[in-house]
């Protein structure tokens, strides 16, 4: 393992002929840029640490990190040291980083960063000598990356993206969400108008996108090879720590679980109203809400209004280790989300043998299956809440549909989205973009 700033150097080494890149056994050398890239956290910092990890197996990896990743980026290695694994850290002046501070123009610190990112990776490439460069954190379709514009393939993603939800339900959320929606939907929209973008598209040797809406926005921008790929994935350990949690449940009810923010775009207030149906002609069902958010207050007012009082309890946000505990009384997961291309719920439940109850968008709907669960279409309102409805009340009557849907999802998630299954399959893919750009 290797750790420089952005100052410091890293030893040269000779350009690898590309007849040999051909070769299974060759090791490339590959710069990874992640801005997110953290041990211990989840979400983008969780997929900008653990898929270079992993590819670390395969290529020498260099990572393009911020500097107050360091800490626990070294941390980590000082216990399991990696030796295919090389940090380079940078960050921008101090002055910069009031636009850290909370949501507050993260973005454009973000921006500036990749743009100091551009020349440090330059140097770089002119003392190692890479093979691909690859775009990792942050994964998104409205911001480029300036890597695109090194002289040797790129590799942009998985891109989640920035999907808006369709009008028929952003017509209902209250004004505050209505307008983050709206702003959201304008920027991704002006987006389109950026010519830097689709530069960046068209230099992109392969662009990897989390859900099929996202792969087609790419190819409308300029990329020529676009594959359809969900950027989250769970190590061996953690495969084997979510099977354990299976079979818990000795209540005689059925329990549905919701975990995540309670956002608007959640759609937990359809959720909730599918279940307050199902309950009044099976009064053995549960509903487990985890987390917290500006909806909380509203979706409990809703519960009461429902008579759903007994039947459904809201746990608030709960440590990791608790939400596994609540995770495994439990045996179905719903995830009714308007918009997102990923769900680390999503994959963690299918990894306890859990069926999943999502919508049929984004990134989503590509790590659940119809063996593995119910996909509901989102056209409007009203028939959301009652396809949720008709989907919940399948699996709350039936118990060894149950037991199948969830034994196949523990299987997918072994054999699909391990992140030693994701490190070979893009670990070949830097192969083909190397030997046929």
């Amino acid at each position: 393992m290797t750790t420089v700033s952005a100052e410091e150097q890293c030893p040269c080494s000779p350009t690898i002929a590309h007849s040999d890149l051909r070769a299974p056994g060759r090791r490339l050398k590959v710069l990874v840029s992640a801005y997110a890239c953290e041990p211990g956290k989840g979400s983008e910092p969780y997929v900008g640490w653990n898929l270079p990890l992993q590819l670390s197996y395969h290529h020498e990896i260099w990572v393009l990190t911020r500097s107050n990743n360091r800490e626990c980026i070294e941390a980590e290695l000082q216990r399991n040291p990696q030796p295919g694994l090389h940090i380079a850290y940078l960050d921008l002046p101090r002055w910069a980083s009031f636009w850290k501070k909370g949501r507050r123009g993260i973005h454009l610190y973000y921006f500036l960063w990749q743009v100091r990112a551009f020349f440090v990776a330059r140097r770089l490439h002119r003392e190692v000598g890479f093979d691909v460069t690859h775009h990792l954190t942050f994964g998104m379709d409205w911001l480029p990356s300036l890597l695109a514009f090194l002289p040797i393939p790129f590799v942009w993603g998985p891109i989640i993206g920035a999907q808006s939800v369709s009008t028929p339900f952003r017509r209902r959320f209250a004004r505050g969400e209505k307008i983050r929606e709206n702003i959201r939907t304008w920027v991704r929209q002006l987006s389109w108008f950026d010519p830097f973008m689709h530069s960046v598209a068209r230099r992109t040797a392969l662009a990897m996108a989390s859900g099929s809406e996202i792969g087609d926005r790419l190819r409308r921008m300029g990329c020529r090879n676009v594959m359809i790929y969900p950027s989250i994935g769970l190590s061996g350990r953690e495969v084997s720590r979510f099977a354990a949690l299976k079979n818990q449940n000795c209540n005689d009810k059925v329990r549905f679980l919701y975990v995540g923010n309670l956002y608007a775009f959640r759609a937990v207030s359809s959720a909730l109203a599918a279940f307050a149906q199902i309950q009044r002609r099976s009064p053995n069902v549960e509903f487990w809400i985890v987390g917290d958010g500006p909806e909380r207050q509203r979706l409990m007012d809703q519960s009461g209004e429902s008579s759903l009082t007994g039947a459904v309890k809201f746990w608030g946000a709960r440590p990791r280790h608790e939400v596994l505990q609540l995770l495994a009384a439990c045996d179905v997961l719903l995830y009714p989300c308007l918009r997102g291309a990923i769900s680390m719920a999503c994959l963690e439940a299918m990894a306890a043998g859990l069926p999943v109850i999502c919508l049929d968008l984004g990134g989503v709907a590509l790590q659940v299956s119809e063996e593995t669960g119910t996909k509901v279409p989102a056209v409007s309102p009203e028939q959301l809440v009652r396809d949720l409805m008709l989907a919940m009340g399948r699996l709350a009557g039936d118990q060894e549909l149950r037991r199948r849907l969830g034994e196949t999802a523990e299987k997918r998630v072994q054999s699909e989205f391990t992140w030693d299954a994701k490190a070979q399959h893009i670990s070949e893919c830097y192969r083909q973009a190397v030997v046929t750009v």
